[in-house]
């Protein structure tokens, strides 16, 4: 059993809130757009990180962190990618992933909005953390919590970081 702590988006922005609702967690996974090594070296002081670059992300992130990352987590099949849309609406970059071989799980950032949805159509749930960071729209950033155990996502939970 794992305690995941989840968020995308932080573009450089660090917050000590991340470590604060993430002392529970087993690891810290992000979902690109991380803007600074800084923020990338930081989490991974913390706890073990898995992470994704997004489009943002500039060439030392690039040379750390893949654009896809596929692993195996607690029995679950685990996909992430930072634009990766949403059920029914997936990005043509990974639609083609998702369909062949759907993971248990698969997460991205990239929209800034917060999202948790099953998708029954492939069998998976995917979780957008929306932003953790300052820059982009959104008025509320956020953070995602779970537990992974034996190939299922349970005690999930959204938390909300004012502005």
């Amino acid at each position: 059993m794992k305690r995941i702590g989840v968020l995308s988006d932080t573009h450089g922005y660090w917050d000590d809130k991340y470590l604060e609702y993430f002392e529970e967690c087993d690891e810290v996974w992000h979902a690109g757009d991380i803007g600074s090594t800084e923020v990338a070296d930081r989490l991974a002081a913390f706890r073990p990180l898995r992470a994704v670059v997004g489009n943002c992300d500039g060439g030392d992130l690039r040379r750390m962190f893949p654009k896809i990352l596929r692993w195996n987590c607690e029995g679950a099949d685990v996909l992430m990618t930072h634009i990766g849309g949403y059920p029914g609406r997936y990005d043509r970059s990974i639609i083609r992933q998702l369909y062949e071989r759907p993971p248990k799980l698969f997460i991205c950032g990239h929209s800034h909005i917060l999202k948790v949805q099953y998708d029954q159509h492939l069998g998976l749930l995917h979780i957008n953390p929306g932003a953790a960071g300052l820059q982009g729209w959104h008025q509320v950033r956020t953070l995602v919590r779970f537990t992974a155990d034996r190939g299922a996502f349970s005690d999930l939970e959204v938390i909300e970081l004012a502005r």
